[in-house]
């Protein structure tokens, strides 16, 4: 096998791959990366067993064949070489080994057998569809941050999407929840996604997922089973094993009783929050909000490091409420809201809290009071 590869194409790859490989490994394979040459393309695929990702680019290929090299190093090299510079890859079969030249550099690389290299069974897909990038990201980016990390509750490590029934009929639905706070964020189903079966998808490949969505053209091919997910482009295919595991019903944690209700610009909302827990050493600390008509005072009171309050005029109309959160999971539901303003509906002290981003019902937050 021997290939010439533009620098950045063949880091952007090879990123993608090593993303993907598991640091500590048991079985040396697996630290591999599977180069394939034939043709005009190169695909490079990494798996840790559970996740397999499979990137295709472009190259000069001059003699096709396949071999397997350290994913990690590969990429140290790659990301170390300068801008611009084409990069050829030869393997050596007999050797063992592979070469890496750019201009005056030149690597050796200890190679494993291709044949040892697993790769993931395919499945029976029961449904496939097509969604805009931008479409996935939402769904993905907004409901991440709910992911629990609690591996005893497995079934709430990733994001359970599905489709269910939203306001103006059917949509696909993203929702995360560790228990503690909860992220409901609907899209409009796409065609073909009608008997997709709810699936878990693991906190891992979400990560990984994120990086096939910055194009803001791409149209994913998304293909669900019971037991795998796969979503590709042209060029990249990620394939995962879904958890095994049922998501709890998650729609009996929504309050839907809640009337007093809170509209605050979301970015200062943010700030003032990021800036009276500041005096808190501890991530968890409580901050204490007091509403009362059109102000709202947010305070943190640490014995052991000190006092800090600050007021925002607000739109509240409904009698006094006194309410503390945990100060990270504020920040993390306010820092979601792309509108202007963020809504939040209260019933009292001691019940979950409901925040949308201002009339917008495509996205629910719900996050449970601490006591102050």
């Amino acid at each position: 096998m021997k290939f010439s590869i533009e620098r950045g194409t063949l880091l952007r790859a090879v990123g993608q791959a090593q993303s993907v490989v598991e640091r500590r490994n048991t079985i040396p394979i697996l630290a591999n990366v599977l180069i394939e040459a034939e043709g005009d393309k190169v695909s490079f695929r990494a798996t840790d067993l559970d996740i397999e990702v499979v990137d295709k680019v472009s190259a000069q290929v001059e003699r096709a064949g396949a071999t397997t090299v350290p994913a990690v190093t590969l990429h140290e090299i790659v990301r170390k070489l300068p801008d611009g510079a084409l990069v050829e890859l030869a393997d050596d079969g007999a050797a063992g080994r592979m070469t890496v030249r750019a201009g005056r550099s030149h690597f050796t690389l200890a190679t494993l057998p291709r044949e040892d290299f697993p790769v993931m069974a395919t499945a029976e897909y029961s449904s496939n569809f097509a969604a805009a990038a931008p479409v996935l990201r939402r769904l993905f980016d907004k409901s991440k941050f709910a992911i629990s990390t609690e591996e005893t509750r497995y079934y709430l490590n990733g994001v359970y999407m599905h489709v269910a029934d939203g306001d103006g009929g059917r949509v696909l639905r993203c929702v995360a929840t560790d228990g503690h706070r909860l992220a409901r964020i609907d899209a409009a189903l796409p065609e073909g996604a009608e008997t997709m079966p709810g699936v878990i998808v693991p906190r891992k490949t979400v990560g990984e997922l994120r990086k096939l969505l910055d194009d803001d053209e791409a149209q994913i091919a998304v293909s669900v089973s019971e037991t795998k997910v796969r979503f590709a482009t042209p060029e990249i295919t990620l394939i995962s094993k879904v958890i095994d595991g049922t998501f709890p019903d998650y729609s009996r944690v929504i309050p839907t009783g809640n009337t007093r209700r809170l509209e605050v610009d979301a970015a200062e909302f943010a700030q003032a929050v990021d800036r009276v827990a500041t005096v808190s050493s501890e991530r968890s600390r409580a901050v204490k909000l007091a509403l009362e008509e059109d102000r709202l005072t947010l305070s943190v009171n640490a014995p052991d490091s000190g006092a800090a309050e600050e007021e925002l005029a607000v739109a509240y109309g409904d009698e006094r409420l006194e309410i503390g959160f945990n100060a990270k999971y504020l920040l993390e539901i306010a820092s979601q809201v792309d509108r202007e303003n963020a809504v939040f509906l209260f019933n009292s002290a001691g019940d979950p809290t409901l925040m949308r981003e201002g009339n917008d019902s495509s996205a629910v937050y719900v996050v449970m009071p601490m006591r102050v």
